[in-house]
Order: C-alpha cells, then structure tokens, then sequence
C-alpha cells in the first residue's frame, strides 16, 4: 500500500504532539497526564529534532492540502520558543504550494508573555488556555508545585493575547470545586468577555494505563444538572451569544449536519498521538504500550496508520452496547467516549458498557430538545434563505440536490417544503 493510499483510507488526520511529554510547571491534582507534579526536571522532554522534521516532512507528502498539528503536554510552551521557531520553519519549509497549515496550543496559560503572544499572532495558532473559574475556583485544584493558586498569572497570559488580538478560548475541568456553579461560571465569562467555552468533566485515570476503568469525581446527575443549568443560560431566547462547544455540536446535529466533537461523532476521528520520541497512539486517553502503533521517526505513515492497534481502536467507538443502538438520542452521541465506556472488572477483565456519562447526556438531550429542534430549524431557514439569494440568484435546487442551507442532507429532506 503506498503513501496516499493509506492516507485516503484516514484523510484529514490530525496531529496531537506531546510536546514536552508529561513535564509541567503546574501540578493540577486531576491531571490524567502529567506525573511531574510541577517541577520539571533540569533538561525539558522536548520533541527531538531530527523526529520532528522526518515527521513533518513526511506528514506534508500526504497532505492533501491542508494539515492539523494540535500542540499539548504537560505544558508545551515550556519547550521554549526555539523549538516553535523551528516548528514553523520546517512547516513552511516542507509544506507543498497552497497548503493549509492550522496549529493549535492547549496551554495552562501562565507562561504567556507579550512575545509568545507576538509569536501565536505571527502565524495564526489558536490557543486553547485552561481556566476553571474565579479566583477562588480556580485556584483550588490548579496550583504550582508550592501549592500555590495560577488564577493571577493565567489572566496575565490572556491580557497578552488580547494585546495581540491572538484567537483563544477556555477550557473548565468540572469538578466537586465547579459543579455546582453553573451560573457563577457563566457570569465570570460574560464578566471577562470569554466567548469560546468548552467543557470537560473531571475523570481520575491514567492515559498511560488503560487496563483501569475510570474514576470519576462527579456523578453523571451533578454534570446533566450542570449541563442543563449552563443551557439556560446560554440559549438566550434562541439566540445565544457565546459558543459553548457542547451546545455547539448538539446544534450541528439539530442543523442536520456532522458534530465535530470526537465524544459525540458516529466513529473517532482519524488521528496521531504523538510523544517527543515519536512513538503514536491513536488517541491521548490511550497512550500504552498496548495501544502503540509505530514510531512516526523510525516507521513510514503507511504502517502507522494501517497498524492493527490502530484498526482496533477505530472499531472501538462503533461498536456499541445494545442500550446505544436502540437510544433515541444516539444520532447526538454515538455512544460517547470509548474511554468512558470501560467499566469495572468482571471476571478479571475491563467491560465495555455504556459512556458513564450516560445518564449527563440522556437528561440534557431531553430538557432542551425542543428548544434545540426550534433553534437548528430556524438557522437553517436564514441559511437557506440566504445562499439561495447569493449562490442560486433566488431560486430553490431541485429535490434532490444538495440543501443550500449547507447541512449533508438532499433538498427534499431538508429544508423543503414539508421537511421542515
């Protein structure tokens, strides 16, 4: 199988590079990662040179016009600026004519100074910075390894990125500290003009031990009931005005087109895990020897992404429990996270049940469901409206092409008369 073949067969992959594998300057009690507790050893775990350019120069063979690289850790900025100095180069250097090159950063925020942010606006990275709330919130569980709250310090990093009018969004961990504070956090983002919000519940397990079921710190009724609260909040009368990333993929759906979220897509996304040494994973939540698919320094892209680990993987989210496959609510879920659906031990092995947020995502599909049928069906009305006027000078497709409103679906099934 050549190159490209195998790169049909898992187009559009996305790169997640651990970039300085687990070491952090932050030592969050809930981190499923890093293992540093906040103090990093003298020679930082970054990404080797020569693995790094094999990859990317490799990686831009098969690009296909456009390319993802997704930059995470621990916290990857402490790779230092160097190391992104030449992350951009080679990609420049290696990137055939016309190819989109997108790069993200999740980062804790508290090393961003005016010229990382100079550097991020430079060449357009979308960072993502992890806040938990207030102060008080935030500075409970997110501390550095002297106990002391990263509240202050984040804020600062995000005052820089605004100086250099650097896209960002927010990433809150929610946990026993947040819960419960659904409206207090919503009003800390209005407050603070955070319009891009994602969620993420607070789980106890080890990335690097799969072979463990989760431990969750908050019940799957405490995160529906958080759900729901922040629903309410953000739904405005049919007119929400910040992007939350649930409510935005739940909406996708309601519009009639694909979630981009991985938890609520039919199959898990192509993608690369990648450590500093190179070794590949097909997901961040299964990063294990068992799980290893080759070595991105050592092993071609063609047996990486034909490796049977990573086949396995990628049966694993459509396989579902029959509880799933009869759900009135499976065409928003699919079954949610593959991690999340490894349950306890019976007879000595880890079964595969439903999401263990089961339950979350059954109560807040129900309690907005109406709402979200009125909002999906009144944005595809305006788009369609709208692109018939510009694309189609006024007159509507014929039944069975596709919706001008931009869903994947036919006109005749659609926004056509009667369908709606």
């Amino acid at each position: 199988m050549s190159e490209r073949r195998a790169t049909n067969r898992h187009s559009a992959v996305t790169v997640m590079w651990k970039t300085v594998s687990e070491d952090c300057n932050l030592a969050c009690d809930y981190c499923y990662y890093s293992t540093c507790k906040g103090k990093p050893g003298p020679n930082i775990n970054r990404i080797d040179s020569s693995v790094l350019e094999t990859f990317i120069r490799n990686y831009m063979k098969v690009s296909r016009g456009a390319v993802v690289f997704a930059w995470q850790g621990g916290e990857p900025l402490l790779a230092g600026h160097a190391f992104f100095e030449q992350v951009v180069r080679l990609q420049a250097l290696h990137a055939p004519p016309r190819t989109i090159i997108s790069n993200s950063l999740q980062t804790n925020g508290t090393l961003i100074d005016d010229r990382w942010a100079s550097f991020f606006q430079a060449y357009r990275f979308l960072i993502g910075v992890s806040l938990d709330g207030p102060r008080e919130i935030h500075d409970a569980r997110r501390v550095n390894a002297a106990g002391k709250g990263s509240f202050d310090r984040v804020m600062a990093g995000i005052r820089h990125l605004r100086r250099h009018r650097v896209d960002f969004n927010i990433l809150t961990v929610v946990h026993k500290g947040n819960v419960g504070k659904a409206k207090e956090l919503m009003a800390f983002y209005r407050d603070n003009g955070f319009d891009y919000i994602q969620f993420i519940p607070c789980m106890d397990f080890r990335s690097q031990r799969v072979d463990q079921p989760g431990v969750y710190e908050i019940t799957p009724r405490e995160y529906g009931n958080f759900l729901c609260e922040v629903f309410d909040d953000w739904y405005r009368d049919g007119r929400p005005d910040l992007s939350i990333r649930f409510f935005d993929n739940m909406l996708s759906v309601y519009m009639n087109r694909e979630a981009e979220l991985c938890v609520h897509r039919a199959e898990c996304p192509a993608s690369l895990v990648l450590e500093p040494n190179g070794d590949a994973y097909p997901c961040d939540f299964f990063i294990s020897d068992e799980w290893k698919i080759g070595n991105v320094g050592s092993d071609s892209l063609e047996d990486v992404l034909s490796h049977s680990n990573y086949e396995r993987f990628r049966r694993m989210k459509p396989t579902l429990p029959d509880s799933c496959r009869t759900c009135e609510w499976l065409r928003l879920c699919y079954g949610g996270c593959p991690r999340n659906r490894l349950q306890g031990p019976e007879g000595g092995a880890v079964q595969a049940g439903p999401d263990f947020f089961c339950e979350s995502y059954r109560q807040v599909y129900a309690y907005t469901h109406e709402r979200m049928e009125r909002l999906g069906r009144q944005l595809r009305q305006e788009l369609f409206t709208r692109n018939v006027r510009l694309y189609l000078n006024g007159k509507p497709p014929g039944r069975n092409e596709p919706c001008p409103c931009g869903s994947v679906k036919k006109y005749k099934a659609c926004c056509a008369p009667g369908s709606l």
